[in-house]
């Protein structure tokens, strides 16, 4: 009887000894809630951009200290211009004003009609997810829609929290596994470029030059000579289009639209060159009046697949990206 009795306290010491662990293992939550009130200086070459924005935080534990213990692990700088703290009610609420230069990858396959996904998150440096864990406060909007973002729309903006695991145990021996598991508070925006303006500005240059080569085929016969200058000239033009455009886009190694639209531009002027080449033979064969029909096919026939192509590429990136 008393060995039964001795069985069951154990028993029970055991279970209590494991909730008081677990209940000692659950961490703590914050609250954390962000409105954006300004993304500028987007900077596609040195791919980076600006966000301002209002953070706000509520949790329990003091320790926690998100004045000094903040960090945004995607951000280049981050300035703090304004913080209030309440700790009333055994409550701490924290709310600050943060502007934050963001490192981010840009997706330029389809630029100028692309999209962009723009991330911002927050964790505390100094204690990980067995300590603390975020939940969103998702009452009201997360930015003002009216200054937000110039020169581009809001497609989505989604709150999440998640857990980051870092490969590392930052040199605790003790730790059982190489790694370290901190909370994370997540925004995740989608944007798309208010694109037309922006198109015909970078684009306009190269469709002139093409236009200028493209007239060649009704310069007469006589003026062969100026044919040949008009259509040189306007290749040149079409290559310095693309090194303006180029020097204002972070470096890619896929063929993006930029490339696709030259590319096209550069093989059709190449085509009026050719075609003129062929004229010249025609003519100096006393063929005059065969050069003048294949110069009237020739423009009717490099003009029309020149703006299909185009419109067909543009369609494809618009619809893609």
């Amino acid at each position: 009887m008393l060995k039964r009795f001795l069985l069951a306290v154990t028993f029970t010491l055991i279970l209590f000894c494991q909730a008081a662990q677990a209940q000692k293992e659950h961490p703590d939550t914050v609250k954390a809630g962000i409105y954006i009130t300004s993304i500028h200086d987007i900077n596609f070459k040195d791919k980076e951009y600006t966000v301002s924005l209002w953070l706000w935080l509520k949790y329990k534990n003091k320790k926690f200290d998100f004045l000094h213990n903040l960090e945004v692990p995607q951000a280049k700088t981050v300035t703090q211009s304004y913080s209030t703290v309440d700790s009333s009610d055994n409550k701490v609420y924290i709310l600050m004003k943060l502007q934050c230069v963001m490192k981010d990858s840009w997706a330029i396959d389809n630029f100028p009609f692309d999209h962009q996904t723009l991330r911002f998150s927050i964790e505390n440096s100094q204690f990980d997810s067995k300590a603390l864990v975020f939940a969103p406060d998702t009452l009201g909007k997360e930015f003002d829609p009216r200054f937000t973002l110039r020169g581009w729309r809001i497609d989505s903006l989604k709150v999440s929290t998640g857990i980051k695991k870092y490969e590392t145990a930052f040199g605790d021996d003790s730790a059982p596994k190489p790694h370290t598991e901190y909370s994370s508070f997540k925004v995740k925006m989608i944007i798309a470029r208010d694109a037309m303006g922006l198109f015909w500005k970078m684009f306009l240059g190269m469709y002139v030059a093409f236009l200028i080569a493209y007239m060649c085929f009704y310069i007469h016969t006589d003026s062969i000579d100026s044919r040949f200058g008009l259509s040189v000239g306007a290749l040149f033009a079409v290559i310095g289009n693309k090194y303006i455009v180029d020097s204002a886009l972070p470096e890619s190694t896929t063929f993006t639209l930029v490339d696709t639209l030259h590319g096209i531009t550069l093989l059709f002027i190449l085509s009026v060159i050719i075609g003129t080449s062929y004229s010249l033979k025609l003519i100096k064969r006393n063929e005059v009046e065969k050069a003048k029909r294949f110069d009237f096919i020739a423009a009717q026939v490099l003009l029309g697949t020149y703006l299909v192509l185009n419109a067909w590429f543009i369609f494809e990136a618009t619809r893609g990206s």
